[in-house]
């Protein structure tokens, strides 16, 4: 089984910033993508940002140039670097894990809160 536990997320001001950690754990097949989704009160969720377990990233445009997302792959562990923030970020964020073996597995965190507000 695999399980995903996020961590960093809370309140801050506009032009904030905060980290936020995802940290896998269990079988987890070495290629493969982990990101970080969002999902705000009303609105469907969101891809925020990917990471590929080489390294490739992709980006949300409206978060590109203020978001930076990374891992370590020994420690099975993705993180969002987020400054800038915006009242707009405001959303619970989660984590995901993806790879395809035949049939594609997806795993997904409880969510953190992010709030930015004044």
């Amino acid at each position: 089984q695999v399980q995903l536990v996020e961590s960093g997320g809370g309140l801050v001001q506009p032009g904030g910033s905060l980290r936020l950690s995802c940290a896998a754990s269990g079988s987890i097949f070495s290629s493969n993508v982990m990101g970080w989704y969002r999902q705000a009160p009303g609105k469907q969720r969101e891809l925020v940002a990917g990471i590929t377990s080489g390294g490739s990233t992709n980006y949300a445009d409206s978060v590109k140039g203020r978001f930076t997302i990374s891992r370590d792959n020994a420690k099975n562990t993705v993180y969002l670097q987020m400054d800038s923030l915006k009242p707009d970020d405001t959303a619970v964020y989660y984590c995901n894990l993806e790879w395809y073996r035949s049939l594609k597995y997806t795993y997904w965190g409880q969510g953190t809160q992010v709030t930015v507000s004044s």
